[in-house]
C-alpha cells in the first residue's frame, strides 16, 4: 500500500472521490493508486500532488529515481544552471520539447529494453519541467531541421507538432524550422546544444555511443549563426508547424 499517499490524503481531508474529482479521474483509479505497485500517469501525479499540497517526490519517491546514464548527468546539471539554451537538432525533436508519446517512440527505436522505456520517458519529462517550468526559465532557442518533423507516425507527430506550437507562444521559447530547401548546411555534422551559464558557455555534443561536454564553443557559435540565418523566422515557423502539409 502507498502509505505516503494515504497519509497525504488523510492530512488534506481528501477522499478517493474528492481527489478524483480534482484530478479528473474515476474514484476507482485513485483507490488503485493507494494499492501496492499502482503508479499514476505523470500528469495525474502532478495534479494529485498539487491537490494534496505535497511534492511528487514525497508521495511517489521510487518513480523519480534518476535513470539517465551517468555520462549525461553533468549536462543535466548544466541545463538547470543555464540562463540560455540554444539547441540544434537534425534528426529528432529536442528532448526538452518532446511529448511523452514521441519520447517513447524515439526511445523504443534504440537499444533500451521495452520495460526500460517508461522510466527514461519519465526522466525526460522531469527534465523538461525542471528546466522550462522553473521560476526563472532560461531563454530556449531551438533550430529544428525539417527532416526531424517528417519522421514519425502521423498519430504521434500531429500531437507533437501541436505541442511545439503551444510551447512557441511564451517569449522565452523561440522555435525555428530549418527548411529542406535551405540545402546543405554545416549542422549536418551533428546536433549540439550551447548552454550559457554564469561561468561561461558549455556545449553538449551527442553521438551514437554517448554525449560529451566541451567549453570550446567558438566553432559551434559560428555554425549556430549560420543555421539561424537560413532557418525560418519565429512566426513563419509557427505557421509552418500549423500547416504541416507533409503529414496525412
Amino acid at each position: 500500500m502507498n502509505q505516503a499517499l494515504r497519509a497525504a490524503m488523510a492530512d488534506a481531508g481528501e477522499t478517493a472521490e474528492s481527489l478524483a474529482e480534482q484530478v479528473g479521474v474515476d474514484p476507482k483509479t485513485v483507490a488503485r493508486w493507494v494499492a501496492p505497485g499502482r503508479v499514476p500517469h505523470p500528469r495525474h501525479r502532478a495534479a494529485a500532488a498539487a491537490a494534496l499540497g505535497r511534492d511528487i517526490e514525497d508521495i511517489w519517491p521510487d518513480v523519480l529515481k534518476r535513470r539517465e546514464p551517468s555520462w549525461l548527468r553533468p549536462w543535466v546539471e548544466t541545463e538547470l544552471q543555464a540562463t540560455a539554451l540554444r539547441s540544434f537538432q537534425v534528426a529528432v525533436i529536442p528532448g526538452l520539447l518532446q511529448t511523452p508519446e514521441y519520447a517513447s517512440a524515439v526511445l523504443s527505436s534504440g537499444l533500451l529494453a521495452p520495460d526500460e522505456v517508461a522510466g527514461y520517458v519519465e526522466t525526460r519529462m522531469r527534465r523538461q519541467s525542471s528546466v522550462l517550468e522553473r521560476r526563472k526559465p532560461p531563454l530556449f532557442v531551438a533550430v529544428i531541421d525539417e527532416f526531424a518533423l517528417r519522421r514519425g507516425a502521423p498519430d504521434i507527430m500531429h500531437p507533437q507538432l501541436d505541442h511545439l506550437v503551444r510551447l512557441a507562444q511564451p517569449p522565452n521559447i523561440l522555435l525555428h524550422v530549418l527548411p529542406l530547401d535551405a540545402g546543405l548546411h554545416p549542422g549536418q555534422a551533428g546536433p549540439f546544444v550551447i548552454a550559457t551559464t554564469e561561468d561561461g558557455d558549455v556545449a553538449y555534443l551527442d553521438d551514437q555511443a554517448a554525449g560529451r561536454l566541451t567549453n570550446d564553443t567558438a566553432a559551434l557559435w559560428s555554425i549556430w549563426d549560420t543555421l539561424r540565418s537560413v532557418a525560418l523566422p519565429r512566426r513563419q515557423t509557427i505557421d509552418f508547424l500549423e500547416a504541416r502539409s507533409w503529414l496525412t
